[in-house]
């Protein structure tokens, strides 16, 4: 008998602290927050949602939002009408239980209801990130471009879902 996998819900006000803390632990992947940062960010998020107590946590943005990431902007550049996956994020002790996927699936869902049809995201070529890399690939989604960010000190890789019309 298998366990009931933990609630996806809603981030809140009182999440803020727990999803900084857990950014931040892994911000080589994706980049340092301060708090009043993340308190904007998820106030202009598309899709912002976490699972269970915290265990993970997903923030993206569609191609109307305030914000000035280089990669997004990327984006923006290049599509009219998108939505992108800006962090995901799963707790060291909740690795290896479908969590990302099962985040990823609900957006897909959240985002064919509000009438898009492109996910976007990117995935660290330097430092590189291999099993990001596979899984996104698992997942459905082709490689759409590559960029050198942040004077240099970071390579990314761009990748596109297109889901049903």
């Amino acid at each position: 008998m298998s366990a009931i996998p933990a609630p996806i819900s809603l981030v809140s006000a009182e999440d803020e602290a727990t999803i900084l803390a857990l950014n931040n632990e892994h911000a080589a992947e994706l980049s340092w927050l301060e708090p009043e940062r993340l308190s904007f960010l998820l106030g202009e998020a598309f899709y912002a949602r976490r699972i269970g107590d915290l265990e993970a946590f997903i923030m993206t943005f569609d191609q109307d939002a305030r914000y000035d990431s280089p990669n997004f902007v990327w984006f923006r550049e290049r599509y009219p009408r998108f939505v992108y996956v800006d962090r995901v994020v799963v707790a060291a002790q909740a690795r290896g239980r479908g969590h990302a996927r099962r985040l990823y699936q609900d957006l897909f869902g959240h985002v064919e209801r509000a009438g898009h049809r492109l996910v976007t995201c990117e995935v660290n070529t330097d430092p590189p990130n291999p099993a990001s890399d596979a899984f996104h690939a698992a997942l459905g989604f082709a490689e759409a471009g590559d960029a050198v960010i942040h004077g240099g000190k970071k390579a990314v890789r761009y990748y596109i879902r297109r889901l049903s019309a």
